[in-house]
């Protein structure tokens, strides 16, 4: 789905990333790799198999739509040191993908510092056109900012059934991008933690289907 923000053309995939055409930039945000083996070391058990599922998406996303440019918008990793732990035929994979492109990985809060041993370049943030992508959004209105973190999931409720799928969230100004991994969870773009982003007259969520993108406006979004 074809969809502006700050007069950026943009396209929402149903993988769950983003691609700018005008600059040859495909865009993905909290890949959290590695994910499994961080609640391992802390004495808690998830399915191990959670960076390989990533990886396939991921690769699935970039053969789709062979971007000379990614950004990973933070949170790609989810601690510190899952870059430099994370497994050879895992970081095999990764190199593969980043192969051939100007790759840039976002400091997030889950991994601050550049990913060990990978390459590609670490920002704070980088700008493209009229868009700027960070992991955080910014407290207080900024048009053409792309960025993370929050998770964004929506919900519709009606005739006494709910329906919740990730969404990319948008007023047409900014945006925020849903989660990729495989194991990350959801906030309501309801949610308090979204206050003040979006001018809720034009807020729409971009909701992921199987093969398509739903679009829903925010007020006919529910809470519950």
């Amino acid at each position: 789905m074809d969809v502006q923000v700050n007069g950026e053309a943009v396209t929402c995939d149903p993988t769950g990333v983003i691609v700018c055409p005008e600059h040859d930039l495909l865009v993905v945000s909290d890949l959290h790799l590695e994910k499994g083996a961080a609640f391992a070391r802390r004495g808690m058990m998830l399915p191990p198999y959670d960076t390989a599922a990533t990886l396939a998406l991921l690769g699935a996303a970039l053969a789709r739509h062979a971007p000379r440019r990614v950004v990973a918008l933070g949170d790609s990793f989810h601690d510190r040191a899952g870059a430099g732990l994370m497994p050879a035929p895992y970081r095999e994979a990764l190199a593969g993908l980043m192969a051939g492109r100007d790759w840039i990985w976002i400091a997030g809060n889950h991994d601050p510092e550049p990913p060990a041993g990978l390459g590609g370049e670490t920002m704070t943030e980088v700008a493209f056109g009229g868009l700027t992508l960070r992991h955080e959004p910014s407290p207080h209105p900024r048009a053409g900012e792309i960025a993370g973190h929050l998770h964004p999931v929506a919900r519709v409720s009606g005739n006494g059934r709910s329906v919740r799928g990730a969404c990319f969230a948008s007023d047409g100004t900014r945006m925020v991008m849903p989660s990729f991994g495989v194991t990350t969870g959801g906030l309501n773009v309801l949610d308090r933690a979204f206050d003040g982003l979006f001018d809720l007259r034009a807020a729409r969520a971009h909701v992921i289907g199987l093969t398509r993108i739903y679009t829903i406006a925010f007020r006919s979004l529910s809470r519950g």
